[in-house]
């Protein structure tokens, strides 16, 4: 497995927000967690990518223990885009991009820093953007720069929270299909934590479930995508209708 979650478990103020979850991810696949606000999903990609402490509980990253590894070596291996970045910097989307690569060029870009930098710019659709400063970004342009800028980065673990946040229908269709070329041609292992189920159900590999800080279900989007088991997570009857050999949830008319 890629990456093996033991134990996990974190509370504030006393609060249990992830209670005792073990949980593995195999490489080379698409993995969304979903689950109502509050359940403890961006809790548990914070403490996978450590940027969250847990309380109890071990992750390992191909075999090694996450909390032992130097940053320097974890940032060639693991990418991660929070759910709120904000900078006050003047910054091009070039500029932010750029940052990708640091862990490989130290701030001296090379050519082959370059030709990432480039192909993650057109990944996203903002080459003729590339030039213009973020605070004259719309908040969905700045979010695929933000991604575009973890993309650059070229790991094989990819983890995003609300990546399509302050994103329209086009962008966020477009985003997801990036994501799932990336896992199915490219071998990376993307782990989003996701809102909208029906995305999750047509580029999903894996849907993991949470609900009240505990793993609900974990299964493809064929098993998940049920009516029992929505309700049981959502706690609303969400109608199901297949399209195109792809389960949706009809949770705008329930």
């Amino acid at each position: 497995m890629a990456i093996e979650l033991k134990s996990l478990s974190k509370s504030y103020h006393g609060q249990n927000v992830v209670n005792d979850v073990s949980l593995s991810i195999a490489k080379g696949q698409f993995t969304a967690f979903i689950g109502p606000n509050g359940a403890g999903k961006s809790t548990v990609l914070g403490m996978m990518s450590r940027l969250i402490q847990p309380d109890v509980g071990q992750v390992l990253l191909d075999s090694q223990d996450l909390y032992t590894m130097q940053g320097a070596e974890i940032a060639k291996k693991m990418a991660i885009l929070k759910q709120s970045n904000h900078t006050e910097l003047r910054l091009s989307i070039e500029d932010l991009v750029a940052f990708g690569r640091f862990p490989y060029s130290k701030g001296r870009l090379t050519s082959v820093d370059r030709q990432k930098i480039d192909q993650s710019i057109c990944y996203m659709d903002l080459n003729e953007l590339r030039h213009r400063q973020l605070s004259e970004l719309s908040g969905g342009q700045r979010q695929r720069a933000y991604i575009a800028m973890v993309l650059a980065q070229d790991t094989d673990y990819i983890l995003l929270d609300e990546p399509l946040n302050n994103l329209d229908m086009k962008h966020s269709a477009q985003i997801m299909r990036v994501l799932k070329d990336l896992a199915r041609h490219h071998g990376k292992s993307i782990i989003v934590v996701i809102h909208d189920i029906n995305f999750a159900s047509v580029y999903a590999d894996q849907i993991i479930a949470m609900k009240a800080g505990q793993l609900a279900y974990v299964g493809s989007p064929q098993q998940i995508m049920n009516e029992r088991i929505l309700k049981e997570i959502f706690d609303f009857h969400i109608p199901i209708q297949e399209v195109n050999q792809h389960k949706l949830g009809l949770y705008f008319i329930s």
